[in-house]
């Protein structure tokens, strides 16, 4: 027996599962939304606004010294922790009110407490039974921590937005998007920082110009990058946090960063119970209208582990809004940009370099790395990198890559730019806005010369 029953029932109120719950209530569905936690999901809580927040505060560094080149006399500035969290923390209590008045504007009754789903039709929360004729699992993801020897010693990226102080040393175990933004914010907050990743070079699936150019730059500003070391265990020790590698390179840290990836959250939802089909590392399976291998049961954003990246958690809300109300729309994963808030940060857009020859393109590749009109004056030595990659036989611009000041507020309008078609003759006719750096996507006139790193296509 249900105490009621809606037309859809949304698990999750995260910013994909907030989207669908409301755009399906404004077509006149009604809809109801089940969160056990604060609205938002990982990136209004414990993900991409937060980390912002702290990756401005960590900027106001780079802003001071180079301010002395400019002919400013800057003294005194000293950074109070506290005082930042208590302001972030307020802005994020702010956002999560903003959630729940859209919610309520749009008639979806906010359902708190877990679910436990009983059948396809029926879901559990506390002593309540919802029934519903669809159901959509919008869980997110939730921070994977290696069943190590003293791996509760440390902390998954959850706990960053709530430390009690600013360690003085920390290591960050992993080589993501987490790892090397966090990197970038403990190094401007003035901390000893040692970025452990198990492979040869970190940001896996970006390309290498990206990954080989922001290892430069974040060198540059003191982060100590060590590539091929496998950790092995955590030990508590009198000065801190012994990291331990397997070939006997050892760490001492205040804090330790487990930066080691994020899995689906689907564990303990009842969703194997019902007959839901789960990949090995908990993923939902999906076909290419986000449809499960339960009819009338349908799961998006980061639990389906396609691309996990809130804009697109948010595009799949809206193409499964459109497929409930009749109207089959399934989403184009091509030219999706994305964007690394690292110190300097680094975006791209389409096609790597490898995964364009891979694709049988005959490609031009052309690049640009030079010192910005800025620190000629601060004397601060970094350097921006611009890459294209372009099909020589169509003149298509296949893929754009930057690790640079604005790189991803460059990168979104060049998104643009690939999502229309856009060709190396256009960009070449476009007049650039000047001085800017990314005045230079539009005047690098030559592909690169062959070299070991780049052989003649």
């Amino acid at each position: 027996m249900t105490d009621t029953s809606y037309d859809i029932v949304v698990v999750g109120g995260g910013s994909g599962g907030v989207r669908a719950a409301r755009m399906s209530a404004a077509r006149g569905a009604r809809v109801a939304l089940v969160e056990a936690d604060r609205l938002g999901g990982t990136c209004v809580n414990v993900g991409c606004v937060p980390k912002k927040f702290m990756v401005y505060a960590s900027e106001f560094a780079d802003g001071f010294s180079d301010a002395e080149g400019f002919g400013w006399r800057v003294s005194g500035a000293d950074f109070d922790w506290r005082r930042f969290i208590a302001a972030q923390d307020a802005e994020i209590h702010r956002l999560n009110g903003v959630y729940r008045r859209l919610l309520e504007q749009s008639g979806v009754d906010l359902v708190e407490g877990r679910a436990h789903i009983e059948t396809a039709h029926r879901v559990a929360v506390g002593d309540r039974t919802l029934g519903t004729d669809h159901l959509v699992i919008a869980t997110g993801g939730r921070p994977f921590v290696p069943d190590l020897p003293g791996a509760e010693l440390g902390v998954a990226s959850d706990a960053m937005f709530s430390l009690p102080e600013l360690p003085r040393r920390a290591a960050i175990i992993g080589g993501g998007y987490i790892a090397a933004e966090f990197a970038g914010i403990f190094n401007g907050l003035g901390a000893d920082v040692t970025m452990i990743y198990r492979g040869p070079l970190f940001l896996r699936g970006f390309d290498d110009d990206i990954r080989a150019s922001l290892a430069t730059e974040m060198t540059r500003r003191g982060v100590d990058l060590r590539f091929n070391v496998v950790v092995d265990r955590l030990d508590a020790g009198d000065d801190g946090v012994e990291v331990a590698g397997r070939d006997g390179e050892s760490f001492v840290a205040d804090l330790v960063l487990w930066a080691t990836g994020r899995v689906p959250n689907t564990s303990d939802l009842g969703l194997e119970e019902v007959g839901v089909e789960l990949a090995p590392n908990g993923a939902v399976v999906v076909d290419e209208l986000s449809a499960t291998s339960v009819d009338r049961v349908w799961a998006i954003g980061d639990c389906t582990d396609r691309m996990a990246l809130t804009p697109v958690a948010i595009t799949e809300a809206m193409a499964l809004v459109e497929t409930l109300d009749g109207n089959p729309t399934a989403v184009d994963y091509a030219n999706i940009p994305t964007a690394v808030f690292s110190q300097p940060p680094a975006a791209t857009v389409g096609l790597r370099e490898d995964e364009a020859l891979a694709a049988g393109h005959a490609i031009d590749v052309y690049r640009s790395t030079f010192r910005p009109l800025i620190h000629t004056l601060s004397g601060r030595e970094e350097h921006t990198m611009m890459k294209l990659v372009v099909d020589r036989e169509t003149d298509r611009v296949l893929g754009v890559h930057m690790v640079g000041a604005d790189a991803a507020e460059i990168v979104q309008g060049f998104a643009v730019a690939l999502q229309a078609g856009a060709t190396k003759r256009q960009l070449d006719s476009t007049v650039g806005i000047h001085p800017t750096a990314a005045e230079e996507f539009v005047t690098m006139l030559r592909p690169v010369a062959p070299t070991p790193d780049h052989p003649a296509r």
